[in-house]
């Protein structure tokens, strides 16, 4: 099997990547680095499965030092004639299309990069599945499609006609396309809502590094709405392996009364946290008190997330088993040898 993953400089794309590496899965990996974090940890990732940063140009494929199923090619995903020409070249039998401008409040200061990204982008990643035959993509969307609903658990079968962010605008916006080419080509996509995920290697922009981070330069962490809010944390264990079941399953497009081989799931931990556990979780993990600045609620942000997971479940017998304090001290370790560079 040969797959293409795309954001595999990013937090989950290389964690996916990785472990499929390990299987002896044939990947192609696609990443433009972009900055809107720190490209270090980009580079540090790739790195992980042997790209050499030295040798990364765009458009040229470059072989992994540590892996010989594993090419890395740095590309963005609005520049179609170049993608097309990897399909062609490839003939990939799998695409895991994760890369994406992410970041709910980004996307408020910076929206023209969502639309290029998220819409454009993931436009012509469609187009190419169906013109190279491509026979299951599997596609990040998020949690964020259900805005503020105050159903819990949220579920696969509820509205998410309110976003309120632009981020899960082009999130929503992702599933139509998907369900319309689904629909008028036949091409079997499957849609993963994710949430909250974190771990090792996890994005700077999102808490667990914030707060780790400010935690130890001595610094007040941000915490907003007062700390009045709950989180369905997922460990990045838990999300590869369901992503890897899925991956490697044949699908049974026969099972949709429509015959439109089109499938979204939640996949989360389906154990909401108040975000006030999660920072005392990290206190201990760190032996270290935070400081903290309560703050009101910010714009885009939704007050709570917490996955009905039964569809993933049902189908791919999916069971994710991490607890908060496994994942938070396994994220803790990791973060104390990334800042100091030195391996535990």
């Amino acid at each position: 099997m040969k797959i293409l993953i795309t954001g595999t400089a990013g937090f989950i794309g290389f964690h996916l990547a990785k472990e499929l590496l390990q299987q002896d899965v044939t990947v192609v990996g696609i990443d433009n680095i972009n900055n809107y974090y720190d490209v270090e940890l980009k580079y540090a990732r790739l790195e992980e499965t042997g790209i050499n940063r030295r040798a990364e140009k765009w458009y040229t494929p470059v072989r992994s030092s540590m892996f010989e199923n594993y090419t890395f090619i740095r590309m963005n995903l609005e520049d179609r004639s170049e993608l097309n020409t990897l399909f062609e070249k490839e003939k990939f039998d799998i695409v895991c299309n994760l890369a994406a401008q992410a970041g709910v409040r980004y996307s408020i200061e910076n929206p023209h990069a969502y639309i290029s990204s998220n819409i454009v982008g993931f436009m012509n990643i469609l187009e190419a599945c169906r013109n190279f035959n491509i026979k299951h993509l599997v596609y990040a969307s998020s949690s964020s499609v259900y805005g503020n609903s105050k159903k819990m658990p949220l579920s696969v079968t509820d509205t998410v006609d309110n976003p309120v962010s632009l981020y899960a605008a082009t999130k929503k916006s992702n599933e139509l396309m998907a369900h319309t080419y689904s629909y008028l080509y036949k091409l079997p996509t499957t849609g993963l809502r994710f949430f909250t995920v974190y771990g090792p290697w996890g994005r700077p922009d999102m808490a667990p590094i914030l707060f780790a981070d400010a935690i130890t330069k001595n610094k007040p962490i941000k915490v907003f709405n007062n700390g009045d809010l709950q989180r369905d944390f997922t460990y990045i264990d838990d999300i590869v392996i369901g992503l890897i079941k899925i991956i490697t399953t044949k699908l049974n497009t026969e099972e949709n009364e429509q015959k439109t081989p089109y499938f979204i799931h939640n996949i989360g931990n389906g154990n909401p946290v108040m975000l006030m556990e999660f920072i005392e979780t990290i206190e201990n993990a760190l032996g270290k008190k935070a400081t903290k600045q309560l703050l009101p609620m910010q714009p885009g942000d939704v007050y709570k997330t917490f996955a009905d997971v039964a569809s993933l479940k049902g189908k791919y017998n999916y069971s994710p088993n991490t607890s908060l304090k496994k994942g938070v001290e396994s994220f803790v370790k990791w973060y104390k040898s990334y800042i100091s560079g030195v391996k535990e």
